[in-house]
């Protein structure tokens, strides 16, 4: 299974696009990342966090987010924030942001993901 690769994309409901759950297809992988890290000056483009995942495993998160079991860790925290986590690797996401993306996960938005047979 391979992906095919794209630039950085966000959901159609993440209005401005200034907080967001960014995803990128490159390959066999899918990065995803968190928009705000670029808003903050002090943070260094080269230190920022980014999931890395198979294209299974994104397939499996996304059937998650559907109600499939088989899943990449997401987990809401008690301050309404989701934290989306990889390995060592996490994300924090707002609940608006977190909404945006899910809505359009839900509409197929992230299913860019062709099947080799």
């Amino acid at each position: 299974m391979a992906t095919t690769a794209t630039g950085w994309f966000t959901s159609s409901r993440s209005n401005n696009g200034n907080q967001c759950v960014e995803v990128r297809f490159d390959g066999a992988a899918v990065l995803i990342r968190d928009s705000k890290y670029r808003r903050d000056p002090t943070n260094r483009p080269a230190d920022e966090p980014i999931i890395v995942v198979s294209d299974h495993e994104w397939t499996a998160f996304l059937r998650h987010l559907a109600g499939d079991p088989h899943r990449l860790h997401a987990r809401a925290r008690s301050d309404g924030r989701i934290t989306l986590r990889h390995g060592p690797t996490a994300l924090i996401f707002t609940p608006a942001e977190w909404t945006a993306f899910v809505a359009g996960a839900l509409a197929g938005e992230f299913d860019r993901i062709s099947r080799v047979i």
